[in-house]
């Protein structure tokens, strides 16, 4: 967000955690409003978020913590939420105070974490979120005596609402004036040996919290552990296997500690809440019929294809808006400035590439839009739970199944959609094998080549052949994303197929201001990052295409117009001046650095059958798979504003011939030249937001040598077999 904190701000730091679908977010999003801002924790994928409360103090920094169980480190959002209780964040300070958001009515999941950052000593806050979900459910809680038990003042509150933000606030800005303090463990014996640990190795160099020494006993093979071992050594290792001999003599610390806080919890649940027969509600009978195996099934199928038609119609009528504006400001442009390099540069590389970016934005709006009122509604984990059996045969999950199916429309929020997978593991194969997915932005290039080199027939009196290959390459790319996951799951990324489980949270209506908010967040997220890589590949290849430029050109065209001047009149001498035009353009193109490259290159495509027109143009569509129908319009002195439907460039692709007479397109290489275009990652967006989700630059190289060599895999099989 632009109102945003900076990550080196000295105002003082409220971490806010919570079990998922507590309501956190919106919580957060309700006190910060737009005063936030979204990055990277450093060195991890783990997205932080972080926002302005005012306060009558004044600014408080909130940190919004990923969801969690508990405070056993083992996952990257795990270790980064106990590094931040810790203060071991480099660019932030140890909260000033902990804001804990739980779940009215499930109060004995919720405790169990909540007793543990409590332990930490920092001054806490409990929010008592969804109490009228609680009541509605004939649940009652005394939050006064809660607050007793816990020793933290207990607020009860509506986060989608609003309702009960001014208390809570109040009982932020008393909590900031309280000094940390240790509290008494609940289980005493792990209290103990975490002391003795605490206190014979931070003589040796170490520094060692008691709650990241508790945790190291605890959690086996966990952050802690791992972070005390680099630290001490075999003497730590030593010591923790002689302490944890002691403490399990009846089964696991982590056991131990599982057993004495569920007590705790049970105990302290009996005492504070109360309630009445279970009320049958609405929404427990729509949750009944959503998750019907059969019924469920086919709802989700009908959502998807709603949400399918949204992204890829609903957002066509818009994105032509922004294509036709970008056109307009072109043209202006042209006709106001000189020709020239700079007229050039900011009509086909500024306005060209800052609009190649914007026209994503409508599609990734109406996605997230989506997914953020499926979320928020309890719907998402409902649909990840009916496709889990159907991705498990992929190595996937169910949540790997709506950001594939929204690759369909475009890849960029399809990977963007993969945030909603927990497994790292799983979360990188799915961005992998969603740009597999037809795409919209190939669909120019299958309809061109289709209508120019598929003969328009019927099999069967029914089948359109035309009809009939474009379904073959849908299902091509859809059998290179299933062939993706799998080989990445039994090899790059071998490990098992997780264990599905997932929490079913309850129906409710989403808060809107939250989702507007995460919407901009989104937005600006893509803009600020996958928009700079586009943008500077469009650039480049600007550069490329209009560099050099020959004065030897422009004179022999020059004459040619001179000669047509004063032979030809009206109508044949405009007709005869606009082909002067076309062919200048492409002999222009022919004489550029990305003509040179096409001709440099070209021996490399030649098993499959391309000249140096095609490879021109293929590298020009690198940045985007639909620029090469342009780029084929100008090399063909067609005209760069062409589009797939246009007769004079099918015609000229139907009759072009090599030097030797042979056509330059036989069904070989127009049927290898769409495998290549199904196959092939030719999109800068998709390897710039894969950038941005990996934190790196190694797997969208990789993913984008592995898809080339893909594509031209098939490409040389179609040339050689066909």
């Amino acid at each position: 967000m632009t109102d945003a904190t900076s990550s080196k701000s000295t105002n003082p730091v409220i971490a806010v955690v919570g079990n998922p679908n507590t309501g956190k977010s919106a919580l957060f999003n309700n006190l910060t409003g737009l005063r936030q801002k979204t990055a990277n924790y450093p060195g991890v994928t783990v997205e932080r978020h972080t926002g302005l409360l005012k306060l009558e103090s004044g600014p408080i920094t909130l940190v919004d913590l990923p969801g969690a169980y508990s405070l056993a480190a083992y996952s990257p959002d795990e270790m980064v939420s106990a590094d931040v209780l810790l203060g071991r964040i480099n660019d932030m300070p140890l909260p000033s105070a902990v804001l804990i958001v739980i779940d009215a009515a499930n109060l004995r999941r919720n405790l169990f974490m909540a007793t543990q950052v409590l332990e930490l000593g920092i001054p806490t806050v409990v929010a008592l979120n969804m109490v009228d979900l609680a009541t509605k459910r004939g649940i009652s809680i005394n939050p006064e005596l809660l607050g007793e038990k816990l020793a933290a003042k207990v607020v009860p509150i509506v986060a989608n609402s609003g309702k009960g933000t001014a208390e809570l606030k109040k009982a932020l800005a008393k909590a900031l004036k309280e000094s940390p303090t240790e509290r008494p463990g609940l289980i005493p014996e792990i209290r103990t040996a975490g002391r003795t640990l605490v206190d014979k190795l931070n003589g040796t160099d170490t520094t060692l919290t008691l709650f990241e020494a508790e945790r190291a006993l605890i959690d086996k093979d966990g952050a802690a552990e791992e972070r005390l071992l680099n630290l001490a050594g075999d003497e730590a290792r030593q010591m923790l296997t002689r302490s944890r001999d002691k403490l399990s003599s009846n089964g696991t610390v982590a056991a131990l500690e599982a057993r004495t806080r569920y007590a705790w919890i049970d105990k302290t649940v009996q005492a504070i809440e109360t309630r009445q027969a279970s009320k049958q509600l609405l929404t427990d009978t729509l949750d009944k019929i959503t998750s019907h195996p059969l019924i469920g099934l086919i709802l989700f199928f009908a959502v998807m294809a709603t949400v399918f038609q949204a992204v890829f119609s609903w957002a066509g009528p818009i994105m032509d808006f922004i294509d036709n504006l970008t056109a307009i400001i072109g043209s202006q442009l042209s006709s106001t400035m000189p020709e020239g390099a700079l007229r050039s540069l900011l009509v086909d590389g500024v306005v060209a590439g800052v609009g190649s970016v914007i026209i994503f934005l409508p599609q990734i709006i109406i996605l997230f839009a989506f997914i953020i009122f499926l979320e928020d509604s309890g719907y998402m984990a409902r649909a990840a739970f009916l496709m889990d059996r159907v991705m498990r045969s992929c190595g996937l999950s169910g949540q790997s199944f709506i950001p594939m199916l929204s690759s369909f429309a475009c890849a960029v929020p399809g990977i963007m959609a993969t945030r909603v997978i927990p497994n790292p593991r799983d979360r990188l194969v799915t961005m992998l094998a969603a740009p597999f997915m037809t795409c919209s932005a190939r669909l120019p290039v299958y309809a061109l080549l289709i209508a120019a080199f598929i003969p328009d027939t019927t099999l069967l009196g029914f089948l359109n052949t035309q009809g009939l290959v474009l379904f073959g390459l849908y299902l091509l790319g859809i059998f290179g994303g299933i062939f993706t996951a799998l080989i990445m799951k039994r090899f790059a990324l071998k490990g098992p197929t997780p264990t599905f489980l997932i929490e079913l949270p309850p129906y409710r209506l989403p808060n809107f201001k939250s989702m507007g908010i995460r919407l901009l967040d989104r937005g600006q997220v893509f803009l600020y990052r996958a928009g700079t890589v586009i943008f500077t590949v469009a650039l480049v290849v600007w550069a490329l295409v209009y560099f050099p430029r020959p004065e030897t050109v422009f004179a022999e065209f020059d004459s040619q117009r001179i000669e047509a001047i004063a032979t030809l009149s009206d109508s044949a001498l405009d007709d005869r001046l606009a082909e002067i035009d076309r062919t200048e353009s492409a002999t222009l193109l022919e004489q550029s650095y990305l003509g040179r490259m096409g001709k440099t290159i070209q021996p490399v495509f030649a098993p499959l059958g391309w000249d140096w027109k095609i490879t021109a143009g293929v590298i020009a569509s690198f940045p985007a798979r639909e620029v090469v129908v342009a780029v084929l319009g100008t090399i063909y002195s067609v005209g760069g504003d062409v589009d797939e439907t246009d007769p004079r460039l099918l015609q000229r692709l139907q009759n072009a011939t090599n030097t030797d007479g042979t056509p330059v397109f036989t069904t070989g290489v127009a049927v290898g030249l769409m495998i290549f275009f199904a196959f092939c990652l030719q999109c800068m967006a998709t390897v710039g937001i894969m950038r941005r989700e990996t934190n790196g630059w190694k797997w969208p190289i990789s993913a984008w040598c592995y898809m080339t060599s893909m594509g031209y895999i098939g490409a040389l099989l179609a040339y050689q077999l066909i």
